[in-house]
Parts: structure tokens; C-alpha cells; sequence
């Protein structure tokens, strides 16, 4: 990784309080809740995420909690109760934002107190829910998770029963201390369905698929555009393939369905411990994904090797899409300099298909680690003159900005609403560029017409940044008889007196 030049580094979103405060809050106190999980038992699982997901240059994270990943990988399934044990807000923002997003489904609560936390009652209330809840005739499993909170106190969802009444019981920890990002805690629940699929697997029987092709299978590992993975069907259909599930599966019976694939496909490179349940599975890897020509090409190559695919087979399956695909970059072209970041995993993809688009991409930022899985796009950009940043922090995605000056910045909300106030057009990745197909044929041109109206808007910037100029920024904004003066001296003022009343306040009984 490339670290950025800081000449224009933004300064961190945060007020400093001299002394530093410790503690305060979900992650401002990362490293006490550290400890304090490490002292109560939880170093393994503390180990493997570290192993896992490693970190980056953030010192605190950046973006949403790490568990609205997890939980709404559960909330996608099928006969699937989710079950949440942590600090209130946590839970009501956790949930808010599920629903807002689409959610239709009740999220499981267990509350607590400093007793029921600190004597153990806490993981008997979870046990008696959970016991509660387990109806077979509703559900195939029930996921529970625990947040910061309980994860630092130690609460041992291990000891939770695997089953009961013949529903699963699959017990997470997803710390914001333990876990980078959203993404990655989606991985931490998928790697654990997988797990708990492959043991039934080789126990004996398991239920069978609803649908199954006739054909071996290409699982597919991470979250994508519903049509993606029907096009990729379309792809492997000449090799004698047939799309699998898609990892995070929508239902149980999914599970059994991917781990019996002929090879798995990581589209999304960072799903680290799902991957190792289909190593586990004797399942060969495939890294990068069919986008554009040349990653088509590249893709169909490694995918039949993996699937013992005759070379002519693969070479004739070839020269039907790859000619496709660049007829259709050829009819939709992007002209115009473009920076790249986000957080979902599919940066560099999105980056490629620009390129072969006839986008200028001199930068890429992702907030998911590097992963041999993630090798064939990274050295292809590279190759390219593009910059790759993985575990960008917000500042050096915003610092490539600055320092590229592109005609369009595709970003999270804080890169956007920086680049629109420098009058430079930009796109939510997220909302505005996940939301489009990007593999094989369908996904050739896909995003010509959202960032081709993008950049035709940079007048359209210049003019609303003319208009506007002179209503000030920040404390200052708006129209004013005598402009307001800036007190910085207050503010720090009175966060120290609320940090220290925050721990008179915690110092209470203890």
C-alpha cells in the first residue's frame, strides 16, 4: 500500500481533549475494551479477526458500526431469527438503520444492566430467550450477537447449545473494537453459517436444495447486484457450469448447495473466514471477477482451470462474451479523470471496468484489506498507473482529491460532500454505483450513463459554487450583519467538563 502524501490531508472528524480521554464511548476506548475482552476470555476470537481482518491506518473506525453487516446478513434469511445483546443506542441504531434500509423483520433484544452484566445474569437472560424463541416450526436458526459491551465483559455465547428443538444456534461476537468494517462483519456470520453447514455435511444427510442445477456449480462469495449473478451463469453456461448461491446466502438449505461447488468464486476478496470453510470443503478459489473485456477474459481462464475445463471449451466461450463486452464498451464510453473509493469491497472492480471504459482512474481506495484474493485487480490497475489504497482512511481518500483534481469523485458521503464543495461532481458509491450490474456483458456500459450525467454536471457545480460564494462555511454559514466569531476555546471547554462529569458518573458504585 501507497500512503498518500499528507500536504492535503484532512484533519480528524474530532475534538481533542487535553488529557486524552479514555473510554468514552463505543470505540474511543478500543483499546480499554481490548483489554478488558482479552481479561475476560475472549482472546481467540479477538486472534482470529485480527488474523483476518487486519487493520489499517484508521484509529478509530469511520464508518457505520461494524454489526449492521452481520445483522443484516441475518435478516436476509429465510426462517432466521436475529438476536441482539448489547448497549441500548447501540441496539436502536443498529435497528433503525436496518429498517431504514429495508428490513421487514423483528430484531430480537436482550437488555441489560451493570448486575445482570457483571454477575452473569445476562448470559442467562440470552440463554432463555433464545430458549424461548426456538420454534422449528418458524425457524431453521437463530443468530445471536453480541455487541462492544458483552463481547468486552466476556458474555461466553459458546456455551450457548448448538440446537434446540432442531433449530441452530449460531453465537457471534462483532466488536466495533474487533472488526474493521460492516463489510467484513458480514463475512463473520457467513464464515460461521458455513462452518456449522460443512460439520452437518460431513455428520450425515442434510436437507436438499430447493433448486439444484444439473450442472457443477460456481458459488459465488459476496453481496452483489441481483443481476450479476445471473449473468455470470450465462458466462460459465458454455463451460458446463451453472451459477451457485450467492455467500451470504438467502436461506439455510443454500449453505449445503455452495459448499458443494465445483470451485468458489471470491468476487468480494476480503470474506477471509468463508473462504476457509470452503478450503475446509476441499473447494478451489477463484479471485477477481468477469468485468470488462479483459477481466472476462482473465476470469473464464482461471475458472475453468479450477473446474478442469478443456482450454477449447474455455477459449470458445471467450471469443462469444469478450467480443460482446468491448462492442458494448465501445457504444457507451466514459472520458474524463475519476477517483474511486468506498467501502463495500467492489472498489477495484468498479475501478477496471472505468479503465476499460477509456476512464482516466489514477486512484482507488478501499476500506477492506488486502487479500491474495484481490491480487489479479490490484496488480491490473497498477499496471495501469492506478494507485490502489486498501484500509483507506477517509483523509487519504479525500487528500487523492485534492491532489488528482478529477472530473468526477465516486466516494462514501463525507469524499462526496467534500468534492461537491470544491464545485467537482460526484457519485454516493453505494446507492448510486453498487446499485448497477458490473459482470460480463450486462455490466459493460452499466455505469456509462450515471457517471457520463455526472461529469456533464460540472458546470452545473460551478455555477451553484458562484452563486453561493460568500455565505460562509462552517460557524460561519449564512448571511450575516456581523459575521460569527469562532470560540474553539469554548467547545474544548466543555467537552473536558462533560468527559470528566461522563466519568464521575461511571465512577458511581464502583
Amino acid at each position: 500500500m501507497t500512503d498518500l502524501a499528507t500536504d492535503f490531508a484532512r484533519e480528524p472528524d474530532r475534538i481533542d481533549i487535553e488529557p486524552a480521554a479514555e473510554g468514552g464511548g463505543c470505540h474511543g476506548g478500543a483499546d480499554t475494551m481490548r483489554e478488558a475482552a482479552r481479561n475476560a476470555g475472549k482472546s481467540e476470537v479477538l486472534d482470529r479477526y485480527a488474523a483476518d481482518y487486519p487493520v489499517g491506518p484508521h484509529d478509530q473506525p469511520q464508518s457505520m458500526c461494524p454489526a449492521f453487516g452481520s445483522l443484516r446478513v441475518g435478516l436476509r434469511m429465510r426462517r432466521t431469527a436475529t438476536v441482539l445483546s448489547g448497549s441500548a443506542c447501540c441496539v436502536y441504531g443498529l435497528t433503525f438503520t436496518s429498517h431504514f434500509y429495508g428490513a421487514r423483520r423483528t430484531v430480537g433484544y436482550v437488555p441489560f444492566n451493570s448486575e445482570t452484566l457483571v454477575t452473569g445474569k445476562l448470559f442467562e437472560d440470552i440463554k432463555e430467550a433464545v430458549e424461548d424463541l426456538a420454534d422449528p416450526e418458524q425457524y431453521d436458526a437463530i443468530v445471536v450477537t453480541n455487541l462492544c459491551v458483552p463481547t468486552a465483559s466476556g458474555v461466553p455465547l459458546r456455551l450457548l447449545k448448538k440446537q434446540i428443538n432442531g433449530v441452530r444456534i449460531i453465537g457471534i461476537d462483532v466488536p466495533g473494537f474487533g472488526i474493521p468494517t460492516h463489510a467484513e462483519a458480514k463475512d463473520v456470520l457467513a464464515g460461521a453459517m458455513l462452518a456449522y453447514a460443512r460439520e452437518e455435511a460431513e455428520l450425515g444427510p442434510v436437507a436438499r436444495p430447493h433448486q439444484r442445477p444439473d450442472r457443477p456449480t460456481v458459488s459465488l462469495l459476496g453481496e452483489m447486484f441481483p443481476a450479476d449473478p445471473v449473468g455470470i451463469g450465462h458466462l460459465l453456461a458454455p463451460l458446463g457450469l451453472a451459477a451457485g448461491p450467492v455467500v451470504p446466502t438467502r436461506e439455510w438449505r443454500e449453505l449445503y448447495s455452495a459448499l458443494d461447488c465445483a470451485a468458489a468464486a471470491a468476487i468480494h476478496p476480503f470474506y477471509t473466514a468463508s473462504v476457509r470453510e470452503f478450503e475446509a470443503a476441499g473447494r478451489p478459489i477463484v479471485g477477481s471477477a468477469p468485468v470488462g473485456a479483459e477481466g472476462t477474459a482473465a476470469w473464464l481462464d482461471a475458472i475453468g482451470a479450477a473446474c478442469g475445463v478443456a482450454q477449447a471449451t474455455i477459449d470458445a466461450a471467450k471469443d462469444k462474451f469478450v467480443a460482446a463486452i468491448r462492442g458494448a464498451l465501445a457504444a457507451m464510453p466514459v472520458k474524463g479523470r475519476i477517483t474511486v473509493s468506498g467501502y463495500e469491497g467492489s472498489e477495484l472492480l468498479v475501478a477496471r471496468l472505468l479503465i476499460e471504459s477509456g476512464a482516466d482512474v489514477p486512484y482507488v481506495g478501499t476500506a477492506c484489506p488486502r487479500t491474495r484474493w484481490s491480487d489479479p485487480d490490484r496488480e491490473w490497475l497498477e499496471a495501469r498507473g492506478t494507485r490502489v489504497n486498501y484500509r483507506a482512511s477517509l483523509e487519504q481518500d479525500i487528500a487523492a482529491v485534492e491532489e488528482f483534481g478529477p472530473d468526477l469523485a465516486i466516494g462514501t458521503t463525507p469524499v462526496v460532500q467534500h468534492a461537491k464543495q470544491k464545485a467537482i461532481p460526484a457519485l454516493y458509491f453505494t446507492n448510486l454505483i453498487s446499485a448497477r450490474p458490473l459482470m460480463g456483458p450486462a455490466g459493460a456500459g452499466s455505469l456509462a450513463q450515471v457517471v457520463n450525467a455526472a461529469l456533464a454536471n460540472k458546470d452545473r457545480m460551478s455555477r451553484m459554487s458562484e452563486f453561493f460564494d460568500g455565505v460562509g462555511t462552517g460557524h460561519a454559514s449564512g448571511v450575516w450583519e456581523d459575521t460569527p466569531q469562532d470560540r474553539p476555546q469554548f467547545k474544548k471547554k466543555y467537552a473536558a467538563l462533560n468527559e470528566a462529569a461522563r466519568k464521575a458518573a461511571e465512577a458511581v458504585g464502583t
